[in-house]
């Protein structure tokens, strides 16, 4: 992966869908609204009764009451009124939850059948690989861990795509009705053929249900794009919405940085995203939890890393960093330059441990202990990791 970007974009529901039915996947009806007067006119357009679906970037909406039926444009009206502006908390927003700002109101769908259908890029056996459920409505996660026999999978050839009788395989092995096999294998063909043109690094439909009127329909749609690829998509580049995601990832890719806010108390800055995941496990491993996944790649300049200390400073939760550098690209002399710097600059008052090997490691390491500031220095990832975890709790 070296030092690639580790985060992908993703979208809202409403925009999946449209995606999706230019590949002629079958979607509802529906339109977005930002106001309550919105969903009513959208309701007395669709025809009720209508579901109205807050739209942020999060599963399990429902449970946390951000999608309601609605019998009247009235009612669509009332219903929006209490979802917009409301704090959405699911499983997936965690405690902090996320204001939703706009609804998709869509027809309501008398659903006799709820299936799984999904593509995720599978890293062992370096392909797409669809994966398709008879058990849909749930998490992909917990049919895997309660009947993972219930998991259909086929790969995807990167280069001639998804082969029809595979989508025929399938649609047979989800048990749907005869009269639906071609339509439901012509769905699974359109995912997969969106998920590889449009660089996706999930398309997933959830549930894909067959309704009591002999259809079969996406019913919930969510897509993420690998975002080394959207210089090829400015279509899909243009979705992205920052007040979905969290306010120091949005700054950092401003800066070129891949940054990740985690939960833990070690600040993390790695060059190579192998190199940071490594890192996050180590820490682990000493007894503490990484703050965050900062990779300030193999071509860092000073301002970059300063820019990278101001993030990490950024985050009360932080009470040591643990800088852990191999020097290739990025020379060790230039980081030690580039901290030296910003630790001035920014006035740092946590404990910073340094880790650092490679090209011009004894300049750097020279020009750390001039610099009158108080670096710890560590010979190994292990001491180090020892080291910023203690430094975190307060222990020398």
């Amino acid at each position: 992966m070296g030092a690639e970007r580790a985060a992908r974009m993703k979208i809202h529901e409403f925009q999946a869908k449209r995606i999706l039915a230019a590949y002629a996947i079958p979607v509802p009806k529906g339109e977005v609204a930002d106001t309550p007067a919105g969903a009513r006119g959208v309701a007395e357009r669709l025809g009720v009764p209508v579901v109205v679906k807050a739209q942020i970037h999060a599963g399990g909406r429902g449970k946390g009451g951000g999608i309601r039926p609605a019998r009247s444009p009235a009612e669509a009206e009332q219903v929006a009124a209490q979802i917009l502006g409301m704090l959405l908390r699911t499983p997936q927003t965690g405690p902090e939850g996320r204001r939703v700002k706009r609804v998709l109101v869509e027809e309501a769908t008398t659903i006799r059948r709820e299936l799984y259908l999904g593509i995720v890029l599978d890293r062992r056996a370096g392909r797409p690989v669809v994966m398709a459920s008879a058990a849909g409505g749930m998490e992909i996660e917990e049919i895997a861990a309660k009947s993972p026999e219930k998991i259909l999978r086929a790969p995807v050839d990167p280069a001639g795509g998804l082969p029809p009788y595979v989508g025929r395989k399938l649609a047979y092995g989800l048990g749907v009705p005869a009269e639906l096999t071609r339509p439901t294998a012509d769905l699974i063909l359109g995912l997969a053929c969106a998920y590889q043109e449009k660089d996706c690094s999930l398309a997933e439909v959830n549930p894909l249900v067959i309704t009591e009127d002999e259809r079969v329909l996406a019913l919930d749609a969510k897509m993420t794009f690998d975002d080394n690829a959207l210089f090829r998509h400015p279509e899909v580049r243009e979705l992205r919405d920052l007040d979905e995601e969290a306010p120091l990832e949005v700054e950092a890719s401003r800066f070129g940085l891949n940054y990740v806010k985690l939960d833990g108390s070690v600040g993390c800055m790695v060059n190579g995203a192998g190199l940071a995941m490594a890192t996050m496990d180590i820490v682990q491993q000493a007894g503490g939890a990484p703050a965050n996944f900062l990779d300030v790649g193999g071509g860092a300049s000073a301002e970059q890393i300063e820019n990278a200390f101001r993030i990490l400073m950024a985050d009360a939760a932080v009470r040591a960093v643990f800088i852990n550098i191999f020097g290739g690209i990025l020379r060790c002399d230039r980081l030690a330059a580039g901290v030296i710097q910003a630790t001035r600059a920014l006035k740092v008052r946590v404990p910073i441990v340094i880790r650092m090997e490679g090209t011009n490691v004894a300049e750097g390491k020279r020009m750390l202990e001039e610099s009158g500031l108080r670096f710890l220095t560590a010979a190994s990832m292990a001491e180090g990791a020892r080291m910023a975890v203690a430094a975190s709790r307060g222990r020398p």
